[in-house]
């Protein structure tokens, strides 16, 4: 009996790290992302569709800028979440801003290896487009537009 493919959004894509190509395989060799070591240790190409994941040399310095979008996107909710749940006051005394701020910073210590994959997967997914019909198009390494093969790795 063969296995039937779920069609996954966009949104569903990014959020399980899967290759925005076939939005089926895995880009991260380790599913945990707080395994040492193994944090954004992707697979080369897509286990697969084999999807090449390192499109150019330095590739993934852009994903700072959604790793900083991302991050304040938190810090706004976790902001707008505190002020509804537990509320601040101008009040002398009241720490209850200085509490957010510390909390915050530690959610965001914590999740940052979250961030970073989540990060890589949405830069990727812009770069690279969904194909549904990825089975009757082979790659080749040669056609890819930004892939030069003599620089890989030279980073």
């Amino acid at each position: 009996m063969a296995k039937e493919n779920k069609h996954r959004s966009y949104l569903g894509t990014v959020l399980s790290n899967r290759c925005p190509r076939c939005r089926e395989g895995k880009m991260f060799e380790s599913p945990n992302p707080y395994t040492y070591g193994k944090v954004l240790k992707m697979n080369d190409r897509c286990p697969v569709c084999g999807q090449p994941t390192e499109i150019e040399v330095g590739f993934y310095y852009g994903t700072a800028y959604v790793s900083y979008a991302l991050t304040v996107a938190f810090s706004i909710a976790t902001f707008i979440a505190w002020w509804v749940l537990l509320g601040f006051s101008l009040e002398d005394g009241d720490l209850r801003v200085l509490y957010w701020g510390i909390t915050n910073a530690v959610l965001m210590l914590a999740l940052q290896p979250v961030f970073m994959r989540l990060s890589r997967a949405i830069w990727l997914s812009w770069f690279v487009k969904y194909e549904p019909d990825w089975k009757e198009k082979e790659i080749n390494p040669e056609t890819l537009e930004r892939i030069v093969p003599g620089q890989m790795g030279n980073w």
